[in-house]
């Protein structure tokens, strides 16, 4: 099992930036990953970043504004978010691949942060 705690979110103007921080702690995983949802869709990929080699993955609709990356020392991964826009509002998830393959779909994610809420206003 892995432990992730998130911090970072809140409520920012639009073109504003913020920073998303997932400490994980427990068993090793692949990849780690940021999910996002809004009430009325599912959850989302935004980004994700291999835990012991160089891939990152984005989204196109973050690509050139949100760079994901990670401190194996701190066994933590970020999101930066820069020109935020209100369409990036959502609760935004950190997860932990556990499970070999797409790196896209919620599938093979065993552990979850507790979501940590992103506003921007326009």
């Amino acid at each position: 099992q892995v432990q992730l705690v998130e911090s970072g979110g809140g409520l920012v103007q639009a073109g504003g930036s913020l920073r998303l921080s997932c400490a994980a702690s427990g068993r090793t995983f692949n990849a780690m990953a940021w999910f996002r949802q809004t009430p009325k869709k599912e959850r989302d990929f935004v980004a994700a970043i291999s835990w012991r080699g160089i891939g990152t993955w984005s989204a196109d609709s973050v690509k050139g504004r949100f760079t994901v990356s990670r401190d194996n020392a701190k066994n933590t991964a970020y999101l930066q978010m820069n020109s935020l826009k209100p369409e990036d509002t959502a609760v935004y998830y950190c997860a932990a691949q556990t499970a070999t393959g797409s790196i896209y779909t919620t599938d093979l994610y065993g552990s979850w942060g507790q979501g940590t809420q992103v506003t921007v206003s326009s």
